[in-house]
């Protein structure tokens, strides 16, 4: 099974809280998110660039 860290936990919730609210936006069109696994993809995203533990797109 893949690891993922605390950190990228956190920026997942942050990014399903946002999807939620319906204030998610998808990066290229600007479109409103409303896919569950769209946003958690996103909130991967978000946390790879910072950093956190997070496995690489090949490895899932």
């Amino acid at each position: 099974m893949t690891k993922y860290g605390p950190k990228a936990q956190e920026r997942v919730g942050k990014v399903m809280h946002e999807m939620k609210e319906g204030k998610l936006k998808s990066g290229r069109s600007g479109k409103k998110v409303t896919s569950r696994e769209q946003a958690v993809a996103i909130g991967l995203d978000e946390a790879r660039r910072e950093g956190a533990k997070v496995p690489n797109r090949k490895a899932m």
